[in-house]
């Protein structure tokens, strides 16, 4: 939802139909000690279509987990996975009832390696 900011005369209006006579009237029961005395060092407000090529910019900044160097070492470096591997690893009977982080998922997890390292590559099942 786009920000749309009220003109002058729908100000006045609302500030008429709650019965202030002013925005400073609005806030008189606020403690002055409580108010903004301060500026906060924020910038003017700029156009969206500005705002967007600027935040776009800041993204381009960022960098993913594998542009950068691989320390782990031990002959684990970038390779590929294949999609089955996550799809075995997301079956539920890997899985309890437990939260992720539980002993089971990694247990089920190596269970699921094992089976997918140990038979697949000498007597695969679909044959």
């Amino acid at each position: 939802m786009r920000y749309l900011p009220h003109s002058d005369h729908e100000r006045a209006e609302m500030l008429g139909v709650i019965g202030a006579a002013n925005i400073d009237a609005l806030f008189s029961a606020v403690p002055k000690k409580a108010l903004k005395s301060f500026d906060l060092g924020l910038p003017a407000h700029s156009p969206e279509f500005l705002v967007e090529a600027h935040m776009k910019a800041l993204a381009a900044k960022n960098h993913a987990g594998a542009d950068g160097p691989f320390f782990v070492g031990a002959g684990a470096y970038r390779h590929h996975v294949p999609a089955t591997v996550d799809h075995l690893i997301q079956r539920s009977e890997w899985l309890t009832a437990y939260t992720p982080y539980q002993p089971e998922i990694s247990q089920g997890t190596l269970q699921m390696l094992f089976e997918f390292q140990t038979r697949w590559p000498s007597s695969p099942a679909w044959m």
